[in-house]
């Protein structure tokens, strides 16, 4: 089944490629200048710092939705073991076997394709299993710190959580925009909250998945117009699951991640940062959320931390 013309009106609206050059890899995260980590860095103004990554465990987010991606299976490959002979210092090892995005994570700009394409005009067939993500692997993201704002969608409606049937609007971002006195800018990294993680967090994964809120096919041009440089939010899909528009899967992935070449993150914790920012009554900050550089990953493990 053909995407429909209403995703590809969209798709020439908010397109970038060649936009930072036929060369380009990175995308949005172009925006993160110099001058936007500085003008990032004057958030700072008590030092509180909030981790936003949830626990790497066995007992995960993933529960089988997406074949392949297995929670972390952690296992000791010696423990205080004298490896330089008897009575010397003693070492204890340990190895990991995961999907990249089990967890809190970014997409690459290669995790998803379509009509053939990658970010940039580039064909999906530059991944393979020698190469992996032969262009725009997470390896191109570099330095993903910046002026970070928490768009708190479910605190802005008087709601702990929102309902799992919700798309979240452009309104609904331009609401908790108001809502926090603060202004989306250029190179800044929205994290939107939606409240879903309090259902993993209470123990219910598969709940957790679906049905969950998340975003609307109509927000990539909410995004494009303000140049954000990466969007995350506390959700195990990010777009609305099950979607708004029947039989469309996935619009938002690929107008986030191969039209437009932006960053975009999942299964973060919002929830101390909900509570921090409206104890410090701001909702801007410096976010770091560096990823791990797998040469060629589609995706990264990450623990970002915001400092207020």
């Amino acid at each position: 089944m053909s995407l429909p013309a209403e995703f590809h009106d969209i798709a020439k609206r908010v397109n970038n490629w060649g936009r930072w050059g036929a060369e380009d890899e990175i995308g949005t995260c172009n925006l993160i200048t110099d001058e936007v980590v500085r003008a990032a860095a004057a958030e700072i103004r008590t030092g509180r710092r909030v981790p936003l990554a949830l626990p790497l465990k066995e007992d995960g987010v993933q529960a089988g939705l997406i074949p392949g991606r297995i929670n972390p299976l952690h296992t000791m490959v010696q423990i205080n073991q004298e490896i330089f002979g008897p009575g010397t210092v003693a070492c204890s090892d340990d190895a990991v076997t995961m999907g990249l995005q089990a967890g809190t994570h970014w997409d690459a700009l290669t995790h998803v394709s379509h009509s053939g394409k990658i970010y940039n005009g580039r064909p999906a067939s530059s991944i393979t299993p020698h190469t992996r993500a032969q262009y725009s692997g997470i390896d191109k993201a570099g330095h993903i710190v910046s002026r970070g704002v928490l768009l708190d969608v479910a605190r802005a409606k008087g709601l702990d959580r929102l309902p799992g049937g919700h798309a979240v609007t452009p309104e609904d971002l331009a609401e908790a925009e108001e809502f926090g006195g603060v202004t989306v800018r250029s190179g800044d990294i929205v994290l939107v909250r939606t409240g879903q993680v309090q259902v993993y967090l209470a123990g219910d994964k598969h709940g957790y998945g679906f049905p969950s809120p998340g975003l609307s096919v109509r927000t990539p041009e909410w995004f494009h117009a303000r140049d954000v440089a990466a969007v995350a939010n506390d959700t195990l899909t990010f777009e609305i699951f099950p979607p708004e528009l029947e039989n469309l899967w996935l619009p938002v992935h690929a107008l986030d991640l191969v039209e437009m070449g932006m960053h975009q993150g999942q299964n973060w914790n919002l929830e101390k940062l909900s509570t921090a920012c409206a104890e410090e009554n701001r909702y801007a900050f410096l976010l770091s959320a560096m990823p791990e550089p797998f040469v060629g990953g589609t995706g990264t493990p990450v623990a970002p931390v915001a400092v207020l």
